[in-house]
């Protein structure tokens, strides 16, 4: 039978992508962790990464390994979690990736409950606006916002998305109100850094709008502070500018049209048969916070 320790390993080494780090972590050294791994594969008959200087890699087998392993580990923990009692006690540490400003804005502030009623579980929080290999990079979950298409992933919606255009009075002022889509046209616009298309719903349904500026970012921040400072029109979400809205900083221009409804705030996670307690509580967490009308709607 298989070492259940080895199967350990072999899971650190696919997700820190390193066997120096796999030993640093769990107190072996890179010879012990290569030596392990190789017993692994002379027991099953077929190699499982690829290794070379600069980087070690699933081959095919070893993927379908690896997400069976993920799976069995899982259901480990989720049966010490049953068996001690503690799924109000979680432990371990819970490693989350989220978007930065809604981190920033809608994770961030709410962690000191969270953590107060669990406090033995840590937080690994990585905030980036990139989608990140959640199974390779070793994160329990990811907090999205986008049209989830990836069905390896088991996704909860956690709350709905409004998006709109906007502009500051100061560039309403000096370059006028759009009128229609069309006229759209002829004002500056800020798009995304990966100047990917903005897909909008209208009083004739769905339509693709593609913008244009001077402005390029592969910051969501900058693009909301350039709205702000006026440079441009934005397609933003509510929960990003709410208070400028209200309090007048930001104006919603064609307010026929928003963002496709189609994007959602959803906790995406490897496909499981077992959810860990520590992951399944913090989306609830999450769940319960936001709403189906999140605090940032009312």
């Amino acid at each position: 039978m298989t070492n259940l320790g080895d199967l350990e390993i072999f899971a650190s080494v696919v997700a820190t992508g390193s066997m120096s780090l796999t030993g640093r972590a769990l107190g072996f050294s890179p010879a012990v962790i290569s030596k392990r791994i190789k017993r692994l594969e002379d027991r099953l008959g077929t190699r499982l990464l690829q290794r070379t200087t600069r980087q070690i890699s699933l081959t095919e087998a070893g993927q379908g390994f690896y997400d069976r392993v993920l799976a069995i580990l899982a259901g480990l923990e989720e049966a010490e979690a049953y068996i001690a009692g503690r799924s109000s006690q979680m432990h371990g540490t819970l490693k989350i990736s989220a978007p930065t400003s809604f981190g920033r804005l809608h994770i961030a502030p709410h962690l000191k409950s969270f953590m107060q009623a669990h406090p033995e579980l840590a937080l690994n929080l990585v905030l980036s606006d990139e989608f990140v290999d959640i199974v390779g990079g070793g994160f329990d979950l990811a907090i999205r916002i986008a049209e989830l298409t990836d069905s390896s992933l088991v996704a909860r919606r956690l709350a709905p998305v409004r998006r709109v255009l906007c502009a500051s009075p100061a560039y309403i002022d000096a370059h006028g109100l759009p009128q229609d889509i069309d006229d759209l046209r002829r004002h500056i616009c800020l798009p995304a850094h990966n100047l990917d298309p903005w897909r909008l719903e209208g009083p004739k349904g769905s339509l693709i709008f593609r913008p244009e500026g001077r402005l390029i970012t592969n910051s969501s921040e900058v693009v909301r502070e350039a709205v702000i400072a006026g440079l441009g029109i934005a397609l933003r979400s509510t929960w990003d500018i709410g208070p400028e809205l209200r309090d007048g900083r930001l104006v919603q221009v064609l307010p026929a049209y928003e963002g496709s409804h189609n994007v959602t705030l959803s906790a995406v996670y490897p496909s499981r048969q077992f959810l860990p307690a520590k992951v399944r509580v913090f989306i609830d967490f999450l769940a319960e916070l936001y709403g189906p009308v999140p605090y940032w709607e009312r």
